[in-house]
């Protein structure tokens, strides 16, 4: 499986480079991720199994990262699976499989909540299978939503400027930063 990072390039005053202000280095996202994994054991100890929807890729990544900790503290069964969607005209949702979502935790699983549009998209086909709980995890969460998203577990928080953008990025299948321009 490959992962990619799409980089935005801003173009302030036709100067053709971007300014990356690193917010986490790969140290940093790594305790954010075990730490994650923590609090989503902490708030389910009641439950049976917990499904990790990654939105693809980078969600994708970031659930099996979660999941390697968490299978240390919590007793019950874990899945992930993929829901991808496109970002920019989110009409459909596909997941890679559909289990029998009775008696789960889902958790859906992406590593920016940008404007919360991508979030609440990928929300609707879980909705149709009538889980116990939905939560949603981030490892950064940004202000300046356009859609009514609260994440349940966010890694990290940073106020910003509507113009900022904020991208995590990957590299042979490692997060290795954070940064926002």
């Amino acid at each position: 499986m490959q992962f990619y990072c799409k980089i935005w390039v801003i173009l302030p005053q036709s100067l053709n480079t971007v300014t990356k202000t690193y917010i986490l280095n790969q140290q940093q996202i790594a305790v954010k991720l075990e730490r994650l994994a923590l609090e989503i054991a902490e708030r389910n100890t009641d439950a049976q199994r917990i499904i990790l929807a990654g939105i693809v890729h980078n969600g994708v990544l970031m659930a099996a990262e979660i999941a390697k900790t968490l299978q240390q503290y919590f007793k019950g069964t874990i899945e992930i699976i993929e829901a991808s969607l496109d970002k920019k005209h989110p009409t459909e949702v596909h997941l890679s499989a559909t289990p029998d979502f009775g008696h789960a935790v889902l958790v859906l699983v992406d590593d920016v909540a940008n404007s919360g549009r991508t979030l609440t998209y990928a929300l609707k086909p879980f909705l149709n299978y009538f889980p116990d709980k939905i939560q949603t995890c981030v490892l950064v969460d940004r202000t300046h939503k356009k859609f009514p998203v609260q994440p349940d577990y966010v890694g990290f928080s940073l106020a910003t400027t509507i113009q900022e953008y904020i991208d995590v990025e990957i590299e042979d299948g490692v997060i290795t930063g954070a940064w926002v321009a």
